[in-house]
This record gives structure tokens, sequence and C-alpha cells, in this order.
């Protein structure tokens, strides 16, 4: 005799006992409505009726349930789609029988409301034994797995879907020997609310009283619930008493959308510095992405790498990388190959300053798309090393920008810096000058050529998280220049994401710029990661201020005078209208500025410069310049003079 498998024998028995179900529900309910009518006491001339009917009301309901699919689903799981679907079932199977009545059958002395009755009392039960098993098994699950026993010393930040759903994985995870005491919400709707068996105790102002009161040993925050400002505050109480801080990340950051305790993790400092994620339109940048030749100027850097890499999920024709650093270039294409095996990569070790061999690549491979991220962007380095860093930051772009216009590239995005803006040192006045050379030269050709300006890359090489990361490594002290130093910051995924964006968005000519929200001092940075790695600022680790180095400026800027700001269709990308310079004396200047680099005369560099970049007022003699303050600050130049090739600038 064939025997089914172990798994069809039971889903066959679950079927029936389903099927069993269904049946004594929609008996019971078509009688007891008949009772419940006559106060339960049925007359004697409607047991006809019931009789007569009852088998036709079991053929109607019975075909419609199932059809409907009641008799798919686990009841230990019902849900609210579930719900509606048993009311949805319902309703059509009450429709088929009155309609049966009316159109095959004439039963003038069976009640109308004996049909609505019969809806109600079949609806509720059909839900009532799901919602009892649902119940019933979750409360066996919680017995068995010692749910109940264990110390609620868990509070939850955030009382939505994300953190209810933190609730059921703490329950049903035997690995956790943790209960969840209850929520802090700020939405005062929700205070003194229960959520999945769960109150609502407070708002975040309560989250040290609750912990203190209930001996709560870890928050556990649903990102989405709070600001990075909200965060850092719960972070630094944690810390002071001595509690651990989880985040669990956004929905979209988890795959296919599941969310477990797994995934969570300590707060790191992305999260407390960080902003809400940036909506891209991936349909656009897949518009001008998908199936070109791409190049990447400085792939292998910070920028330049990640930029390589989501290029890489819009599936290019071939993907360029343009590197003169030699290790860094193979360890990315090393990495590229293995991520994605059909893309077509090109590793061309290559320097920009170069120009017969920025000329050979661009006319052997065609690039249609154009990011140039190389840049040396170290301020004290470029302080003491001018000459190289003109020849790099200038002459390097003006030869991407040349082989492009040269070459019919289609979009062209320079990786800009906030130190372009009213600059103190040479970096930024080379990087200022760059600008310049995409904002006005690409107007004479077809080539979309735009300009992304962000301020620090949160640990990108030689930046100031690794360096501290390493100061903390090794027990301190921490260096901070100045203890009013303060910087905006992005993370690196959020720069290029902006890069990619603003590639397609450009005409030409146009400064994109990030809100990058409200800057931050160094020296609370300082501390936070201290306090991060486990330690106390000034206790177990020293903070030195060590002064201000050449070129540094207190405070960076965005903007410079006469820049326009515009709005744009994405709401944390602003445009900066920039001025017409005269192409010949941008020319004229530059090629002044390249002469003085070959007699590496350092003094006409600097003085080249600030008549490319007015606004650049380089260090004073103590090598501190307060940038806050407007009366150390250049005088803003004057832009209709500068459109004048003939002006005396």
């Amino acid at each position: 005799m064939l025997s089914l498998p172990l798994p069809f024998q039971k889903t066959g028995v679950r079927k029936l006992l389903i099927l069993l179900f269904h049946i004594g529900a929609i008996v019971f309910s078509f009688v007891d409505a008949f009772a419940l009518r006559f106060d339960l006491r049925i007359p004697a001339e409607y047991w006809s009726v019931i009789v007569t009917l009852l088998p036709i009301v079991v053929l109607i309901k019975l075909p419609v349930f199932w059809l409907m699919g009641l008799a798919e689903g686990w009841w230990r799981y019902v849900s609210m789609p579930d719900l509606l679907q048993i009311f949805k079932a319902n309703i059509a199977a009450s429709v088929a029988l009155v309609l049966y009545v009316v159109f095959f059958h004439s039963y003038e002395g069976l009640p109308r409301s004996v049909v609505l009755l019969d809806f109600l009392l079949c609806f509720s039960i059909m839900i009532g034994v799901r919602v009892a098993t649902r119940i019933l098994r979750e409360q066996f699950a919680l017995n068995s797995k010692g749910y109940n026993s264990r110390h609620k010393s868990v509070l939850i930040v955030g009382s939505g879907t994300v953190a209810q759903t933190i609730v059921r994985e703490i329950r049903e995870n035997p690995k956790l020997d943790k209960a969840v005491l209850g929520y802090i919400d700020n939405d005062i709707r929700r205070q003194g609310k229960v959520f999945y068996g769960v109150p609502v105790m407070g708002t975040q102002d309560d989250l040290e009283k609750i912990c203190t009161r209930h001996g709560v040993d870890m928050v556990v925050v649903a990102q989405s619930s709070v600001t990075p400002r909200d965060l850092r505050e719960i972070a630094t109480s944690c810390k002071r008493h001595g509690i651990a801080c989880k985040i669990l990340p956004t929905l979209g950051d988890i795959i296919d959308g599941r969310v477990s305790m797994e995934q969570c993790r300590s707060v790191c400092l992305e999260d407390l510095l960080g902003r809400s994620p940036i909506r891209l339109d991936v349909r656009e940048i897949n518009a001008y992405l998908h199936g070109k030749s791409i190049l990447v100027t400085g792939a292998a850097g910070s920028i330049g790498s990640e930029i390589c890499r989501q290029v890489a999920n819009f599936d290019p024709a071939q993907l360029i990388l343009f590197e003169n650093a030699e290790t860094p270039l193979f360890h990315l294409e090393n990495e590229l190959r293995e991520k994605f095996p059909r893309l077509s990569l090109l590793p061309s070790l290559s320097d920009i300053r170069d120009m017969e061999r920025v000329s050979a690549v661009f006319s052997r491979y065609k690039p249609q798309v154009v990011f140039h991220a190389a840049a040396y962007k170290h301020v004290p380095m470029s302080e003491v090393n001018p000459v190289e860093v003109v020849k790099n930051n200038v002459f390097g772009t003006r030869n991407i920008v040349d082989a492009s216009l040269a070459g019919g590239v289609e979009h062209f995005v320079l990786i800009s810096t906030d130190k372009a803006v009213n600059p103190t040192n040479i970096m930024g006045a080379t990087k200022r000058v760059a600008e310049l050379y995409v904002q006005n030269l690409p107007r004479s050709g077809e080539t979309r050529a735009v300009t992304v300006r962000f301020g620090n890359v949160l640990g990108s090489h030689g930046s100031v998280i690794p360096t501290f990361r390493e100061q903390i490594l090794r027990g301190g002290p921490v260096t901070v220049t100045h203890p009013e130093i303060t910087r905006f910051f992005m993370t690196i995924p959020e720069a290029v994401q902006l890069v990619l964006q603003a590639g397609c968005m450009g005409q030409g000519g146009e400064i994109f710029l990030l809100d990058m929200g409200d800057p931050v001092k160094i020296v609370c940075l300082a501390e936070e990661m201290i306090r991060l790695s486990g330690r106390k600022p000034y206790e177990e680790i020293e903070i030195v201020f060590t002064g201000l180095r050449p070129g540094e400026k207190l405070y960076e800027e965005l903007l410079i005078s006469g820049e326009g700001v515009k709005a744009t269709r994405h709401e944390k990308i602003r445009i900066l209208e920039a001025a017409c310079f005269s192409e010949q004396w941008l020319r004229d200047e530059t090629a002044l500025l390249l002469q003085a680099t070959h007699e590496a005369d350092v003094e006409r560099v600097v003085a080249l410069l600030k008549e490319l970049v007015p606004e650049y007022c380089n260090h004073s003699a103590t090598g501190i310049l307060d940038e806050g303050n407007p009366s150390t600050r250049s005088a803003n130049f004057n832009l209709a003079a500068r459109k004048n090739p003939d002006s005396p600038v």
C-alpha cells in the first residue's frame, strides 16, 4: 500500500480538521442565528426551514471559504490581513446564500435578521478560534522558553512596528535571557498604551528615572524612532549609568526587510552624527549609468572606491579604474571582480598630471561618464608642498576636463570640498580653482559638467576618525587642535549617493551641495569616541589641544558670497548658482600658474592663486585664523569684475 510522506500526512490531517471546523462553525452559526432571533426559543414552524436550508448553507459557504484560502495559513500566526480575508469570505458566502434564497427558493418565513446574525456569528467564531489558538500557542511557547521567568531589564526606545517586532523577537528567542520592561516614546498619544503586551512607560525625558527605578540593563533603540541628536543623548545617558545601548538598523538596511535581534548592534559614531537616509531616484541614475562606459579618477581612494562599488550595481558596460597608486588599485580590482564577476573592469595605472596618458586612456576607452575624485586633500601636507598640490588639483583637473570635452563625455562630476569656500590653505584654494574651471569651460561644449561639494567624510583615509581610533587604542592622548574647532561630517556612502544623483541632475556648471545638518565640534567627537570605546574622557583617556595647524580654519563654510542657493527636486540637495567668468581669462591665468609651477616659484604660485581666488586668505604668522570672526575674513570679491577679462583683479 502506497504511504504518503509524513509532511503530506500531517498536511492532510490538518486540512481535514479545518474542514470539520468550518462545517461545525457554519452549522452552529446558522442554528444559533435562529435561536438569537427568537430569544433562544425557536418556534416549531421554523425547524423545517432550518433542516431544509442547513445542507444548502453548508454547500454554499464551504466552497467559498475554501476558494478564498481559509484552509491555508497557520493559525498561530494569524494577523490583520488574515482577519480581513475571513471578513471578505464571510461577506461573499452570505451574499451567495441570499442570492440562492431569492432566485431558487421562496422562504418567505425566513427572517432577514437571521442572515445578518448568521454572518456575524460565523465571522466571530472563525476569528475567535484562530486568535485563541495564537494566544494559547504563544503563552505555551513563552512558558516553555522561560520568558515569563526572565528579568524584565530591556527598555525599547520607540513603540512603532519595528519596536513591536523587537518585542516579538525577544519573546521568541530562547537564547536571550531577558524580557522587555516597556517602551519609551515621545508621542504623547501613545503614553499609557499597551502594544504587544508591553506598556509605553514615558518619554525620552523619563529614560534615566525608568532605568534607575526598574534596574534596566539594556536600552534598544529602533533607529527610525529617534534623531541623531536624541540618539546622542540616549547613548550618553546609558554610558553614564553603565547601561548597554543597542541600535536596530532601519528595515531598509536589513535583507528582505526582516527585523531580528541578530542585527542589533552597539551604537556607533555614524549613528550619532548621521542623518535620515538619502532618497535616491534609482531609475534616473540607472538611465545615465546603465550600459555606459564609466571612468573614475582616484578610483582606489575613499570616495573613488565607493563610487566604483555603487556604480557597479547599475551594470555599466565597462568601469575604468583610473588610479596612480598601484597597491590600492590592485586590491580594489580584486574586490570588484569578486563582487561583480560579470562586470567589465579596466584598471588603468595612470596619473592625472600626465596629459599624454590621460589622452591615451580617453581615446582608447571612450568614457561616457567621468567621476573625478583624484586630489591631494591633506591641509598640513599641502601647505609645505604647494607646487605639487597645484599640479595635481588644478592641472590634473584641467587635464581630465579637457580630455572629457575633447572625447565628448556626456556627464562629468568633480568631487570638491567645503574647504574651497573662503579658503585659508593651499588645498582649499586649488579645489576652488578646479571648481571655477569645471563651472565655466564646459559651457562651450556638450559635456554636462557639475561639481559636488561636501564636508569631511567619516572614516576616509587619514581623516580625524581613524586618527582618533588609533590614539584611543594606544591609550591616548587624543589630540585636538582647538577646543572650538567644528566641522561638517557625512558618511562615505552618503557622499557617493549625492555624487550619483547630482551626475544626472546637472545641466552644466552647477555646484551641488548636500544638506549636511549641523556642524560638529571635534572635541565632542573625540569625547564620544572615547565613551563608545568604553573609556572615560579626561580620566582614562586624556584629550590634548595642540593648536591650529597652518592653513586650518576654526569653522568651515558652505557658501561663497555671490552663490545663490536654489532648491532641487531632491529634498536634501541644493544648487549653488555660479557666476559666469571669462573662459579666456581663466585659461590665461592658469597658463601663468602652470609656468610658475614649472619654475617651482612658490611665491608666484601663491600670488597667482590669490588672483584666481581673491577670497583666499592664507594663514597668519601664528598659524591661526578664526574664520568665524568676520574681521579676519578676506573681503568678498567683485563678481562683476571677474566676468571681465580686462578687469584688474
